[in-house]
């Protein structure tokens, strides 16, 4: 499986013969283009046109985030996995009010499932999760209901750690340590997911839980939430207890942000734990959780073109 490739630095890519390079004051590094699945650039980095063109004919897309770890937009090369069919399948599904509450349900009970199974991993209190019961006419209602599931489980998490206080989500920007945290964290795993889904046949943008919205792949937003406990959650739950991340590595201004030592080490723990592998349990042999995530789209396809019922992810580790 082709690697992510994170930018921590300022500066550009260029290309030179059938070469991708990072340049700035500082260094020249070449970037395995053939083996790179995608590009984060966490600071200002500019695109060249001869970079533009060989992340086109390599199918590489790059994400970009502003300095409090916010999405703010990607260069995407055109699309490699079409299929009209499919497309066309997926709307139905978005348009049947039906079909569409089935999916959402799917992903409320995905999200729930990964909650209660890093709780339970980590001897936590997840009672509270796993007895409210994922149940709406629409897919508001359910919206609903995966607020009330991060409630309690920001509730629970919070109690798990040691050196930083968590009481309540903050965005936009964040107010604290462990929300700084969430944030990069989020919108990494949204990216990857995006990456993932157009690895499939899938519209990223027909989303079923969330509403698809213009500028936004909210089928991304759909899948990703089934995984922020077990990677995002996972990961801050033990760079913060092991004093991996400690106050030295944010900063502060109007919200807290991580500085760029403190980025690093965050960016390669969550690269490293989406990189893990696990047992899967139906194919008997071992996918990373990036993997998974891919898998979670070819389930979605098998189910609107009928070939197998769709069933979300339920974290088994």
């Amino acid at each position: 499986m082709k690697k992510a490739y994170y930018i921590t630095r300022m500066g550009k890519l260029e290309r030179k013969g059938n070469t991708l390079f990072f340049v700035n004051e500082e260094v020249k590094r070449a970037i395995p283009i053939n083996s790179t699945g995608e590009i984060h650039c966490f600071k200002p980095v500019s695109l060249t046109s001869g970079a533009i063109k060989l992340l086109a004919e390599k199918n590489v897309p790059v994400h970009f985030y502003n300095k409090y770890g916010y999405y703010r937009g990607s260069y995407m090369p055109a699309e490699g996995q079409v299929s009209g069919t499919v497309v066309i399948r997926q709307a139905e599904h978005h348009l049947d009010p039906e079909k569409r509450l089935y999916v959402a349900r799917q992903f409320v009970e995905g999200i729930k499932a990964s909650m209660v199974a890093l709780l339970k991993s980590q001897r936590a209190d997840y009672k509270a999760a796993e007895e409210i019961p994922v149940e709406g006419e629409n897919p508001v209602g359910l919206m609903g209901v995966e607020s009330q599931l991060w409630r309690e489980f920001y509730g629970a998490f919070a109690s798990l750690l040691r050196h930083f206080e968590f009481k309540e989500r903050t965005r936009r920007p964040p107010r604290d340590e462990v929300n700084a945290l969430i944030s990069y964290g989020n919108s990494v795993l949204y990216t990857v997911a995006l990456s993932e889904v157009r690895k499939t046949y899938l519209h990223p943008a027909i989303s079923f839980l969330h509403e698809p919205l213009e500028r936004r792949y909210s089928l991304a937003l759909d899948i990703a939430d089934i995984f922020k406990p077990i990677t995002v959650f996972r990961v801050i739950l033990r760079l913060i207890n092991r004093r991996q991340i400690r106050g030295e590595h944010f900063e502060r201004d109007v919200g807290v942000l991580l500085n760029d030592e403190g980025l690093k080490i965050f960016i390669s723990e969550l690269n490293a734990e989406l990189g893990r592998k696990v047992l899967h349990p139906r194919f008997r042999r071992k996918v990373s959780i990036r993997y998974l995530i891919r898998l979670e789209g070819y389930a979605l396809v098998k189910h609107f073109l009928g070939d197998a019922k769709y069933r979300s992810l339920r974290a088994w580790w």
